[in-house]
């Protein structure tokens, strides 16, 4: 999975900006239950008064405070307020000074909130004579010790009970200012609750772009290196795992992706940031938070170590239905002509039942784990109101700091829950990220020459086996043995032999569709392996033993191989290729549509149309493996006349399986178990061939062999 970070190089600026748009969110995430906890506490409790430091209040009344404090302390009260004629306004203050003002503030305030209650106002004790304020000092100091023991929550109340009552006094409107906060605070929720969902749908937007890029770039990858593989490649892949690879593998990195960009970078930040958040609000509780991550982390083990070998089989099940179902799809009809449709049903619904079973298992694994994280959230709310309800109780916290703490631990747990949920994809997403990697990293066998060798323009044409040898990677014996001939421009040299002779895989030889095991092939003079591959392969017109189509039309295939095919090319290839005439019954003509792998034309048309293709290339050398075999004897013959007539100047090699299709060639090589037995003509090869004289003989009448 780490190597598919390495592809996201160019996306950084797209990344560093996800990031950027992460913290601001979490950082209005985790601003919000402080909002709704001032409204509580500040905003309806308080009626909007935050703590003990006054605005500003009244002269008699703070000089009745000063009664109770040092003279340290009277220095820094009176050095936070200026005077305006019978009120003291607070100067600006950091939160600092603010909250060591509220600490001064708040005992004088408790034990003169106290003494009103007795019926001793502050002007009484501001007249009050030195020497009965010397003999109470006693009782101050008691009492000032009593009140700091109080929970810190019940002192600033008393606090702000008694600045609610300082500005009621000096004719506030209290309620204008208890309803100034809460708007406020709401409002300021309102815009941090907006920028959230700006913050949430443009990394939505940038992660599901970035994700959609992977994707593209993953598929273009693996597209371009399945192109560039020789056969022995092609082998070792399934064509159904390539598929399912090519668009299943990678569709599930790029829904990891998506998600990895939007929750597992989001649920840390959003974790971290509400443990301290928690920390900070009332550490009294914080062994609730540890029960909490505790049970979810023990979940999520138990779930990784079910589910997690099922998610690895997962993909290999779906490589397996596909291959059945692409079996299956190709093969109709012969499993109708052998009355096999119960049989392939029967495998079929095997693959798919196993797949069903393993999905079934993942997702009700899958469909526990959520019932059981709403329990864990649920139970873990309960338990904070009842222990938060005592704190409330003994005053040791406030309503609003126990609804906060309730929200940052949920805010913890949805973190958990967010990443749990995402490692039910991650398993799959890292299968899935392994087969694509083992497609990019598979080292291509045939690849293009570093500096590749011109060919040789007075060769031009010819084609040369030196001692050429091969076998199939892994296989012990040689498919091809010591194989040496020249094909000069201009020849037709055909190959024959019995079946398994090793003659397709001969002309599969130069076009590089394998690379010989030991020898050399040239081809204008220039070994293959040392000519650039695509030079090559322009060079050549290649008609493989099974005639293959494009969906697309009739032109359209002809002039596969040739960009810009003039009509006058199409039409000659379609005639030299025995194809004009049942082109030309069609409706549109050229321009009737093709279906998938030709299946609406018989295999004699895909025969020819396939070799119109190569002609209309226009190529140096023809190469036709056993391309004439759907073809009836009239048609054989008269496309071979026209081959003759119309590219005399081309080398051409032809595979077949009937001598009537190469009796006229100009060299004849005879194939036997890979190697060379009879090289020559027609004529020379029934006199000095036994090989080619057997072969003659099953298919030629005695008037024939004696000609």
């Amino acid at each position: 999975m780490l190597k598919m970070f390495k592809r996201l190089k160019g996306s950084v600026g797209y990344i560093v900006l996800i990031f950027a748009l992460l913290f601001l969110q979490a950082y209005c995430d985790l601003s919000l239950p402080s909002y709704t906890s001032k409204i509580v506490d500040v905003g309806i409790q308080q009626k909007g008064i935050e703590d003990g430091v006054p605005d500003k209040i009244r002269a008699v009344s703070l000089e009745a405070l000063e009664i109770f404090m040092s003279e340290e302390e009277r220095d820094k009260v009176e050095n936070a307020y200026t005077k305006n004629g019978d009120i003291y306004e607070r100067k600006e203050l950091s939160s600092l000074e603010r909250e060591e003002l509220n600490s001064i503030f708040s005992v004088p305030m408790m034990i003169l909130l106290q003494a009103e209650d007795s019926g001793m106002t502050a002007e009484a004790l501001q007249n009050m004579p030195q020497e009965q304020l010397a003999a109470m000092q006693e009782q101050i100091e008691e009492a000032k010790k009593q009140i700091e023991s109080m929970p810190e929550s019940i002192v600033t109340q008393s606090a702000v009970a008694y600045v609610q009552q300082e500005y009621a006094d000096m004719g506030e409107n209290v309620d204008r200012i208890q309803m100034n906060y809460v708007l406020l605070a709401g409002l300021k929720m309102l815009g941090m609750a907006l920028l959230i969902m700006v913050c949430a749908v443009s990394v939505t937007f940038l992660s599901s772009r970035l994700a959609a890029k992977l994707g593209h770039d993953l598929r273009n990858q693996v597209y371009r290196k399945v192109i560039s593989f020789s056969n022995s490649e092609m082998d070792h892949f399934s064509t159904a795992s390539l598929i399912t690879r090519s668009t299943n593998d990678i569709q599930q990195v790029q829904m990891m992706f998506a998600m990895l960009f939007r929750i597992v970078l989001y649920a840390p930040i959003l974790g971290v940031g509400g443990v301290l958040k928690v920390l900070e609000t009332e550490s009294s509780m914080t062994w609730i938070l540890a029960v909490a991550v505790g049970l979810i982390l023990v979940l999520v083990l138990v779930l990784m170590i079910i589910a997690m070998p099922k998610f690895n089989k997962l993909q290999t099940l779906i490589d397996r239905l596909n291959l059945v179902a692409r079996e299956i799809l190709t093969g109709i009809p012969v499993i109708r002509a052998f009355s096999r449709e119960k049989h392939e049903e029967e495998r079929f619904e095997v693959a798919n039942r196993r797949l069903m079973k393993t999905n079934l298992f993942v997702n009700r694994v899958m469909t526990v784990m959520m019932p059981v994280m709403m329990l864990i959230m649920n139970g873990i709310t309960v338990l904070i109101v009842y222990s938060g309800s005592h704190a409330v109780d003994q005053g040791q916290i406030q309503v609003g700091s126990m609804m906060a703490f309730i929200q940052y631990t949920m805010q913890i747990i949805m973190s958990f829950l967010m990443i749990t949920m995402l490692s039910v994809m991650l398993p799959r997403a890292e299968v899935s990220a392994k087969r694509i990697n083992e497609v990019l990293a598979t080292k291509v066998q045939i690849e293009n020459p570093k500096e590749s060798v011109e060919a040789k323009a007075e060769q031009k044409g010819t084609v040369e086996f030196k001692d050429v040898t091969f076998s199939y990677p892994g296989a012990e014996e040689n498919v091809l043995s010591h194989i040496s001939f020249e094909a000069k421009k201009g020849e037709t040299v055909a190959f024959i032999g019995s079946t398994g002779s090793g003659k397709s895989t001969l002309v599969n030889l130069i076009p590089r569709l394998f690379d010989v095991t030991s020898g050399e092939i040239l081809v204008d003079g220039v070994d293959v392996r040392k000519m650039d591959i695509h030079e090559l392969r322009n060079k050549i017109g290649f008609v493989p033993q099974k005639g293959v189509l494009f969906s697309g039309t009739i032109a359209s295939n002809i002039c596969y191989g040739v960009e810009n095919a003039s009509k006058e090319d199409m039409e000659r290839a379609a005639r030299i290729a025995q194809a004009k005439e049942f082109i030309e019954q069609k409706e549109e003509q050229y321009d009737d549509p093709i279906a998938q792998g030709g299946s609406n034309v018989s295999g004699g048309q895909k025969q020819r149309l396939s070799i119109a293709r190569a002609i209309a290339k226009k190529p140096e050398i023809f190469i036709f493996d056993d391309s004439f075999s759907a073809l009836d004897f009239k048609t054989d013959l008269a496309l071979r006349q026209a081959l003759k007539n119309e590219t005399k100047d081309a080398t051409t090699l032809i595979v077949a399986q009937r001598i009537s299709t190469i009796i006229h060639a100009d060299k004849i090589l005879v194939l036997d178990e890979g190697e060379v037995v009879g090289m020559g003509t027609h004529k020379e090869l029934l006199t000095n061939c036994p090989v080619y004289q057997q072969i003659a003989k099953s298919q030629l009448s005695e008037e024939e062999l004696s000609v």
